[in-house]
């Protein structure tokens, strides 16, 4: 089955350059094509296995063969396609909004900011600062280290964790720290961490939509790019 979706996948590929070949000089060149798509269908094959991992795997590829603001812009489409499905799955979507507004609320508020930040400083800068939250991330995870939280720590740190998070969205496209590890430190049960991860990723996506248009970040081409990159993903 798998490699009947990988291949359905591929064909679109090609079908989508080959439609596109008359309109190239105001898209982008054939190679950033397949690699934007190619990035796309394998993380999308990534998260159809382990059921997570799109946003951070495909802006990692993503940075290497477009600009930090284009690949930020490019993922939101197949982002928010593929997190409002996981925000939306598991029951306990009331649950989740009463006991971690904190972090949502601010993780969405804050991303304005961390635009800002991104239309001041330098792009190398922020893209090894991307850099970083990836190795940190990856530490951590691969490392099996969580934090322990008191519950009844838990409304003031999630409002800081939130507002770093969105900061950081903002500077970087990065989603995850310092949010996932909040999240991770609370004894969430497998599933609702699931969905807690899913409605995080969704509402920092919109945000950070938002924020890319506001600032001159997004453009109609970006956008049709990034709603063409859905198909591989999903």
């Amino acid at each position: 089955v798998r490699v009947l979706i990988f291949g359905s996948r591929y064909n679109y590929i090609c079908f989508v350059i080959e439609l596109l070949k008359p309109y190239q000089p105001y898209m982008f060149e054939p190679t950033t094509v397949i690699i934007i798509l190619g990035t796309f269908l394998f993380a999308g094959i990534v998260k159809g296995i382990i059921g997570l991992g799109l946003p951070t795997i495909s802006l990692a590829l993503l940075t290497i063969a477009t600009s930090l603001p284009t690949s930020m812009a490019l993922l939101l489409v197949p982002s928010l396609v593929t997190n409002i499905w996981q925000a939306a799955v598991g029951g306990k979507f009331r649950e989740i909004l009463i006991r971690l507004w904190p972090l949502f609320l601010t993780a969405a508020f804050t991303v304005w900011f961390g635009v800002l930040v991104l239309s001041n400083v330098e792009l190398t800068l922020l893209s090894a600062l991307l850099g970083m939250l990836f190795m940190i991330y990856a530490v951590f995870n691969l490392s099996g280290y969580r934090f322990n939280l008191n519950t009844r720590h838990e409304w003031w740190v999630g409002f800081l964790a939130g507002s770093v998070n969105g900061i950081l969205t903002g500077m970087t496209g990065s989603f995850v720290v310092p949010g996932v590890f909040y999240l991770q430190s609370i004894g969430l049960r497998r599933d609702m961490l699931i969905q807690s991860m899913g409605i995080l990723f969704t509402v920092s996506t919109l945000a950070l939509m938002f924020s890319l248009q506001g600032n001159e970040f997004l453009n109609l081409e970006l956008g049709v790019w990034s709603s063409v990159s859905v198909v591989p993903a999903i």
